[in-house]
């Protein structure tokens, strides 16, 4: 007779399978990722070699606002014309995906944090740590993730 599954195996089994599944996505080197860098604003690599993930153009990023691209969890602002910021669109809070850029802030949903467009620092609470920056580059009219 078998026993039923608990939670607490589910979760182990889980974490374990998770485990030997990125491990496998390693490339072998023992650098960072560019995915958690400050974002520097407007870049160009010339080429257009290099460019990571698109996410959109230039032109739905509105000046003193931006855009939220929920399935890849980040935020693109553009906090003065021709400056791009990018941060998680994760609130520091509880995890929520933030879901509104308005007024000089991204806004999260579920418990009311906003964090400025320009840094990613609380505007207001509960959330107490700023959002992290991610990468970001400018190629022609279009935004990629590093």
């Amino acid at each position: 007779m078998t026993q039923p599954a608990t939670r607490r195996t589910l979760l182990t089994t889980g974490a374990a399978t998770l485990a030997v599944c990125c491990v496998g996505c390693g490339d072998g080197s023992s650098s960072s990722t560019a995915s958690t860098s400050a974002s520097s604003g407007p870049a160009s690599s010339g080429s257009g070699d290099g460019a990571g993930q698109a996410l959109g153009g230039v032109s739905e990023i509105p000046e003193g606002g931006g855009k939220i691209f929920t399935a890849e969890k980040v935020v693109v602002t553009q906090p003065k014309k021709g400056e791009y910021k990018a941060f998680s669109a994760v609130c520091t809070h509880q995890g929520c995906t933030l879901n509104k850029v308005a007024d000089g802030t991204v806004d999260c949903p579920c418990h009311g944090s906003k964090f400025r467009i320009s840094d990613g620092s609380v505007a207001h609470g509960p959330a107490t740590e700023a959002l992290p920056a991610r990468e970001i580059m400018v190629h022609g009219n279009t935004v990629h993730l590093s």
